[in-house]
């Protein structure tokens, strides 16, 4: 007979968390966690070798990062929707405070300032501005939609422009793609006019139209992708490499080969390592743990009534399975290579950490309404 943690009348806030969490959700988050950790054991040995620090180096910094981001992920899950919103309200203005303090204070790598060195860590704040503008731009958007509150869109509106205004200073083409794709899902979903949406994918296009032709990297990388032989394209020929070697079971945990090659193996190319090492089938496996997240929460979200629960969501949902795409794109070469981490697998500090508020607030948005 199986034995619950809780009473289904035990009214404690764990109690009533456990009985309304999507509990199997829950599962297939942990388990992505899981599986991180043990691609980042894999994958960063060699990196850290490569450079000189010890052989276990990054996996100590992921162990460090994953623990409390998991806990992260469970306290978050815990609050109720007003009180994730009064959490994000307050983290927001921070957050665009970072965003000034990295253009100030950031070292400047390969052209960009991303970083902010706070207590001899190095935090990208824009990692945390992903989750953040997601559920504060889903309230405004939410009380327009309740209360025909036009006002409220525009302010949601004005604070997009602020946050893409300070990534493109930085610049950071990625994180303004995201935020992008994150904002024009949340109006779709509000139901606001349909010329918004058409209008903010014209923006997009004239926008990396612009970037394209000012920025010689951005430029070269989309022209490596659909020339090949126009450059240098080492990295993804590996990555490639690593996926034929691999085959349908893989070389077996630890017995790559290719990754000894991929300059960031542990971060931005862990699907590769994945797919060399563990086969077609986990990753397989991998994509359907993603895919599964988000079509449970979109069903759950579709029995709730709650419009700002739909748009948080629905926000977080597309910036979860965007980047997951975009990540696993660039190994496979469906997409331009773009630096961007596997959410939960891959090797990162402020990632790792915003996505576990990420998945928390999921969770939370996602929980069933008690009567």
């Amino acid at each position: 007979m199986e034995t619950a943690i809780f009473s289904r009348v035990d009214r404690s806030p764990l109690g009533q968390w456990w009985w309304t969490v999507d509990r199997t959700t829950l599962f297939a988050f942990l388990s992505l966690a899981v599986i991180g950790v043990l691609m980042v054991a894999t994958a960063s040995p060699p990196v850290a070798e490569r450079i000189g620090l010890d052989s276990f180096y990054f996996l100590t910094r992921h162990l460090i990062f994953i623990v409390p981001s998991v806990a992260v992920m469970v306290g978050v899950s815990v609050l109720s929707p007003r009180w994730l919103w009064r959490l994000s309200s307050l983290a927001f203005p921070a957050i665009i405070l970072a965003l000034i303090a990295v253009l100030i204070f950031g070292a400047e790598i390969k052209g960009a300032r991303r970083w902010l060195p706070i207590a001899g860590m190095s935090v990208q704040p824009s990692e945390f501005l992903k989750p953040i503008f997601a559920l504060v731009a889903a309230w405004f958007l939410a009380r327009t939609k309740k209360h025909g509150n036009l006002k409220a869109a525009a302010v949601a509106m004005a604070l997009y422009a602020v946050c893409v205004a300070l990534l493109m200073m930085q610049p950071d083409f990625g994180m303004t793609f995201v935020l992008t794709a994150i904002w024009c899902v949340q109006v779709f979903l509000a139901g606001l006019p349909l010329r918004y949406v058409f209008g903010l994918l014209l923006a997009l296009a004239v926008g990396v139209m612009i970037v394209y032709a000012s920025f010689d990297h951005v430029q070269s990388r989309i022209d490596r992708f659909l020339n090949p032989d126009s450059g240098d394209n080492y990295q993804v020929e590996q990555s490639l490499e690593a996926f034929r070697a691999g085959g349908i079971l893989g070389a077996g945990p630890g017995q790559g080969s290719v990754k000894l090659r991929l300059p960031d193996a542990h971060a931005d190319f862990t699907f590769a390592v994945l797919g060399e090492e563990m086969g077609v089938i986990a990753v397989v496996c991998v994509i359907g743990l993603f895919l599964f997240v988000i079509l449970r929460s979109l069903a759950r979200l579709m029995e709730d009534d709650d419009i700002f629960c739909v748009l948080g969501a629905g926000g977080l949902l597309s910036m979860l399975g965007l980047q997951a795409f975009v990540h696993m794109g660039s190994a496979l070469n469906v997409l331009p290579a773009k630096g961007m981490t596997l959410p939960f697998i891959s090797y990162g500090g402020s990632s790792t950490l915003a996505i576990g508020f990420t998945m928390g607030a999921i969770l939370c948005l996602t929980r069933r309404k008690t009567r």
